[in-house]
């Protein structure tokens, strides 16, 4: 197979989110059709939606009749942090030519931090890498889904809790990113900016603020953050 060392190595590296994407893809799909949509819609979304947050998210903006002005500013806020995020792969992604839109489109918090954390084999075609890293993803949050759909219009469940597994993913990921780093400073910013934004900022807005707010000063603190990398 001619790219059989990208294929296991992306398989490899994606097993923890496919263990959070299968649960919560099939959580989404529940709710999806617990509102008596048909099932079909869950991965004609995973497919060309393909957001997590965003895709619970537009569960309400159909059952209020929301605008297309009103989803596309919730849209843009409820995705706004991949811009701030994404923006530290352009390096990375510079020469996956004919890939690179796929890429873009596929990013996820989820692969972005897979991408930041896990060391990359020399021997590895990099852009094919991230491509088949990227969909193995994708296919988890597509399968997960489309059976919790299809399940869930001939079975009755309750889905209450299951929304958690994307926390529970996070978590895991956020301690493999400090294990590698083994700097705080991040860290320790994000939280207690996290805190502040939860205690004093409306809800809506909370994710943006604590964004915005993380990256200010972690634009102060830079030099003692890259002086503590290098050490």
């Amino acid at each position: 197979m001619k790219y059989q060392r990208e294929i296991q190595t992306a398989f490899k590296v994606s097993i923890p989110v496919m263990m959070g994407y299968g649960v919560l893809g099939f959580a989404f799909g529940l709710l999806l059709v617990s509102f008596d949509y048909s099932w079909y819609l869950a991965p004609l979304m995973s497919i060309f939606i393909y957001a997590g947050a965003l895709q619970f998210v537009a569960i309400n903006f159909f059952n209020i009749k929301a605008g297309f002005i009103d989803i596309a500013i919730a849209s843009w806020f409820v995705n706004l942090r991949q811009s701030f995020y994404g923006l530290s792969l352009l390096k990375k992604y510079k020469k996956t030519g004919k890939l690179k839109p796929y890429l873009i489109f596929g990013l996820t918090d989820e692969t972005y931090a897979l991408l930041t954390t896990i060391d990359e084999e020399e021997q590895l075609k990099k852009p094919w890498y991230y491509f088949f890293l990227t969909l193995f993803n994708q296919s988890y949050w597509l399968i997960g889904s489309t059976l919790g759909a299809i399940i869930g219009s001939n079975i009755e469940f309750n889905t209450a809790g299951l929304e958690f597994s994307l926390t529970a993913l996070f978590i895991v990921l956020c301690i493999e990113q400090y294990k590698k780093l083994r700097n705080p400073i991040p860290f320790v910013i994000a939280f207690v900016t996290s805190i502040f934004a939860l205690i004093v900022i409306p809800s809506d807005k909370m994710l943006v603020f604590s964004i915005l707010i993380s990256l200010i000063f972690l634009f102060i603190f830079k030099y003692k953050i890259e002086v503590k990398e290098e050490k």
